[in-house]
């Protein structure tokens, strides 16, 4: 019964609820244009990301989330452009998008840049409501007719911002990828669902601690109305700029660790596994997988990519 009572929660939770909508990254790190469009050109190649996240496993209707991005530098680096893939499943909800990103570079010193960029794109919601078994209490109860019908990919345009600035040992970025509070309707409820604006702040640092060995910590900070705020402290020791490890605490919910590996300069593989420091929730999963691929395709007479590079 409890197990039930929390799936009829997430399942229906965002017909009367204001909370986080956005997918959660525990690579964030390495995933960054999907959160900041500032970001698009800033590894100075031609960069793809893959990412996966399980959330939640072995708990039925848990969120699943795919992300694909690609961005490089044009017209003399001056300006980036990118795309951004990204489909995320929370129970009978398919939240799916398309975003074209781009970047203006300014150069300030010789080892550091400050960009601004907008993310154009569309969202497309689909639910399949009506497959919902819905336990109603009392007698003579006629139903919810928010359930009677399906949400069959209704699409909204948005616009999105963000400024980012990085050296070669800091970076700081700050963002909200939806401008709009988009309304999503059905023919029985005039605003079944309402896309929040969510506020993004992200930084990070290297500290050597001795040859070959340095320390990166990194945060990534979520605002959304109607939630709380929600950070992620992140702390890695990366040795040879090749390896890394390090461990996560997100604020109210999970605490995790991460590794990863450079293959090579340009293909970089990472994992993570957190679990759910939430008593009524951590009781009926078996923690939450992150996988990601990221690889750097260098243009001709570029040469190498400069290294070592941590963002």
């Amino acid at each position: 019964m409890k197990k039930l009572l929390i799936l009829l929660l997430c399942c229906t939770g965002f017909l009367e609820l204001k909370a986080q909508q956005d997918p959660m990254y525990t690579h964030y790190m390495d995933n960054t244009l999907g959160i900041n469009p500032a970001y698009a050109g800033s590894r100075d190649a031609l960069t793809v990301t893959l990412l996966h996240r399980t959330q939640w496993l072995n708990f039925p209707g848990a969120p699943t989330t795919q992300t694909v991005t690609a961005h490089a530098p044009v017209f003399n680096d001056l300006f980036s452009l990118g795309v951004s893939v990204v489909n995320d499943v929370i129970g009978p909800v398919r939240n799916s998008s398309f975003f074209v990103d781009y970047a203006y570079r300014v150069q300030l010193t010789p080892t550091s840049k400050l960009a601004f960029g907008l993310k154009f794109g569309l969202n497309a919601i689909q639910a399949s409501l009506a497959n919902i078994d819905v336990e109603y209490v009392g007698s003579g109860s006629m139903g919810d007719p928010a359930f009677s019908e399906d949400l069959n990919g209704q699409i909204s345009p948005n616009l999105g911002f963000g400024v980012y600035y990085t050296n070669n040992k800091f970076y700081l970025g700050v963002s909200t990828p939806r401008l709009f509070d988009s309304n999503i309707h059905s023919s029985v409820d005039a605003s079944i669902y309402k896309e929040q604006k969510h506020y993004f702040l992200i930084a990070g640092n290297v500290y050597p601690v001795r040859e070959e060995l340095d320390f990166v910590p990194t945060t990534f900070v979520k605002i959304t109305k109607g939630a709380p705020i929600e950070a992620d402290l992140t702390g890695c020791f990366v040795y040879q700029n090749r390896f890394n490890i390090g461990a996560m605490y997100r604020t109210g919910d999970a605490i995790g660790l991460l590794t990863g590996i450079n293959l090579s300069e340009q293909f970089y593989i990472g994992y993570s596994f957190d679990w759910s420091t939430v008593n009524s929730t951590s009781k009926y999963n078996n923690g939450s997988h992150e996988i990601v691929l990221r690889y750097d395709f260098i243009f001709t007479g570029k040469g190498k990519i400069r290294s070592p590079r941590y963002f």
